[in-house]
């Protein structure tokens, strides 16, 4: 039965009757059909009916205020949604008079509330960590411009730059002109580490060695040929003159016990030299001429090594001759403390002769004799540590340094490190010329791999790794040249009046050149002696190795001489040293150098012969012939050689020896000279150590009138 329902009533099922409506809608779901027309759909009554009819929760309660000229709405969401969606836009899209203005007003405001400006640290104490500080450091660590910094420094008569290096006392200066306290704090250095591998042994590591015995005397009393005697070898006759310019070190086995042997030059040049030699041994050899006395290097080798606490033993020489008076050196020893045990007193004297052997054998029972009671004790199972007896250059194995090792054991492969110098033993040989693996101690050996030529006198010392020893190296220079930089300063602050005064003090300008070490530092203080109230001798130049150019340059841009001392030079450094008109003045025996430059400083230097060098040859190969000797067959590269010249023989512009020519050839005939360009045969008279690549200097001495 089909059912009927009545009609809608207004207010029925939630839906308002619309006005001018009298139907009414079927109920949802009943598929019944949709109205027609203009008729409204049922959903879109709600909508319109609330539009017309707006209910309570809707009403908006307005915040009316007569003193504003408009009034806002509260509790509006649509208003605040539509406010907060301009603002994003304006600042996105950054536009607007008004929103500009607006940030513009709040930008000011920020500014206007600006943090306050922190106020700038006092500082009232700080550290140096290092001998020297640069003016930006400095700065940094007292809280003070660079720039205020230089002025106090140009108010203190000192130019400087930012990173200029100041001493301590510098510094310090500066400082307190910024009422900053300045105190030293130095940082734990690769200098400390070395220090703190040289610990003490222990009684049980000990085992003796042999004694260090320093032979020290005057000149040409007869030190070498009493040690050429106990070595049975001839040193004597490989020096200039017959006298000693080198130190030379020596291992001689006695009976089974071993005596190592220093032979330090006798003149008083040398005295450095010597001073290290003292140093360095256990036991001094006083050697007194019995036909001579005492002189003045004697004393003064007696005074090294009472400085040195050694023990002495006077070795009285030349007792075979007929003018030896033994109790006339006794009595003079007397004066200074030397009393012989025969006499009372302490000091072992015993008479010997180099040429008939008288008493040899006793001196060296009395040097282990001596030793035996010292107990001479060291530790070969630890790092190495000795002495640098002498250095020099050496063009084919670069720095040759020979090393006495006092304690430890030196092997080839270590790492080391002397004075400003560092490196790793490539290779090492004993006093004999043969390689060794090792050295222990008191064993005098031949050291390559330095990176540069150790100053004698320098402590050696092995290290654990290649780190430490350039650090060890790198801290050294730098003290170095702090020590410089105080110099300097010292003299520009307390010596400006001194400085003023000197200006009439005319300056002598060397510089000198040695195949050696040790003789640049004799050859200097020789020569530093000679300065009196008129001229002052200054040395600004020391270095082992030939004359260069880069000398000659330095030279005619300080106006100096240039002396060398057992070197030679080229044909250019010649030719430029004419150009530039630099004398170079060459020698082979220090009196001479000396002697020349006191007369030249005196204005009384008349040489009476020049030397006028002929030419040069260079050895390509050499010959042995039975009879003859030594043939060097030689290719004349500069002027002419002559027979009946003198010739020197230049290894690395070194002199090895000098001599006359005993035959010169073209093919087989004898010839009376060769020029430039051609080849020829040369032999040197009693000379038989030529080898190739060695160079023949070929010179005349021509008298000079007066």
């Amino acid at each position: 039965m089909k059912q009927v329902f009545p009609p809608a009533q207004p207010g029925q099922y939630g839906r308002p009757a619309q006005p001018g409506q009298a139907g009414a809608f079927n109920r949802p779901g009943t598929g019944a059909p949709r109205p027609q027309g203009g008729a409204p759909r049922p959903g879109m009554g709600r909508r319109m009916g609330a539009e017309l009819q707006p209910s309570v929760e809707k009403e908006r309660v307005s915040n009316y205020d007569p003193n504003k000229k408009n009034y806002v709405r509260q509790n509006d969401p649509e208003r605040v949604v539509k406010n907060k969606k301009q603002q994003q836009n304006s600042r996105n899209m950054n536009y607007g008079m008004d929103d500009e203005f607006e940030r513009g007003k709040r930008s000011k405001k920020k500014q206007q509330v600006a943090a306050p400006k922190p106020e700038p640290v006092k500082i009232e104490k700080a550290y140096m960590t290092a001998e020297t500080i640069t003016v930006k450091d400095l700065s940094e660590r007292i809280g003070k411009p660079s720039t205020e910094i230089i002025k106090k420094l140009m108010i203190l008569g000192i130019m400087a730059t930012i990173n200029a290096e100041l001493d301590f006392d510098t510094a310090q200066l500066v400082c307190s002109e910024f009422d900053v306290e300045l105190g030293m704090k130095l940082d734990k250095t690769a200098e400390d580490e070395l220090s703190a591998e040289n610990f003490e042994d222990k009684e049980e590591d000990l085992v003796l060695r042999n004694p260090v015995v320093t032979i020290m005397g005057h000149v040409d009393h007869g030190k070498t040929s009493l040690l050429d005697y106990i070595r049975k070898t001839r040193v004597t006759a490989s020096e200039a003159g017959g006298i000693t310019q080198h130190i030379g070190a020596y291992t001689v086995d006695i009976g089974g016990k071993g005596i190592t042997f220093l032979d330090t030059p006798g003149h008083e040049a040398f005295t450095a030299m010597r001073a290290r030699g003292a140093m360095a041994t256990d036991i001094a050899v006083l050697v007194v001429a019995a036909d001579d006395g005492d002189m003045p290097q004697t004393i003064e080798s007696f005074n090294h090594a009472k400085a040195a606490n050694v023990p002495v033993i006077v070795a009285i020489k030349k007792c075979d001759k007929r003018t030896a008076n033994p109790e006339r050196i006794r009595t003079e020893l007397t004066e200074y403390g030397l009393v012989a045990e025969e006499w009372g007193g302490d000091t072992i004297m015993v008479e010997v002769s180099a040429i008939t052997g008288q008493n040899v054998d006793q001196l060296l029972e009395m040097i282990l004799l001596v030793a035996e009671v010292q107990n001479l004790r060291a530790n070969p199972n630890r790092k190495a540590r000795g002495i640098i007896i002498e250095a020099k250059l050496d063009k084919g194995r670069g720095p040759v340094a020979t090393v006495l090792v006092q304690n430890g054991t030196l092997r080839v492969g270590d790492t080391i490190v002397a004075g400003t110098a560092y490196g790793r033993v490539r290779a090492m040989t004993n006093d004999r010329g043969d390689r060794a693996k090792e050295a222990g101690p008191s064993m005098p050996v031949e050291v390559i791999g330095f990176n540069d030529v150790p100053s004698a006198g320098d402590i050696i010392s092995a290290v654990d790794d290649d780190r430490l020893s350039r650090q060890v190296a790198e801290e050294r220079k730098d003290k170095l040249r702090a020590a410089l930089i105080k110099s300097q300063t010292k003299t520009s602050l307390d010596d400006l009046f001194n400085q003023i005064s000197a200006g009439q003090i005319k300056d002598l300008n060397i510089i000198i050149k040695a195949d050696v070490q040790g003789s640049v530092e004799a050859v200097r203080q020789s020569l530093e002696k000679l300065s009196n109230d008129e001229v002052r001798v200054r040395c600004i130049h020391g270095a082992v190795g030939g004359i260069t150019e880069s000398d000659v340059m330095l030279a005619s841009a300080s106006n100096a001489i240039i002396i060398g001392f057992n070197v030679r030079h080229d044909n250019s450094v010649r030719d430029l040293a004419e150009r530039e008109n630099v004398d170079i003045r060459l020698y082979r025996v220090i009196y001479n150098a000396i002697e020349e430059v006191e007369a030249a400083m005196k204005g009384m230097l008349a040489p009476t012969y020049r030397e006028n060098i002929l030419g040069r040859a260079e050895v390509r190969s050499t010959f042995k012939v039975s009879g003859v000797g030594t043939v060097a067959g030689c290719y004349v590269t500069d002027g002419k050689i002559q027979r009946n010249a003198q010739v020197r023989l230049l290894r690395d512009n070194v002199v090895i020896t000098e001599s006359r020519i005993d035959s010169l050839k073209r093919f087989k005939d004898d010839a009376r000279e060769v020029a430039q360009g051609y080849e020829c045969g040369v032999g040197l008279e009693k000379f038989n150590d030529i080898k190739e690549g060695d160079v023949i200097e070929c010179f005349l001495m021509e008298e000079v009138e007066k």
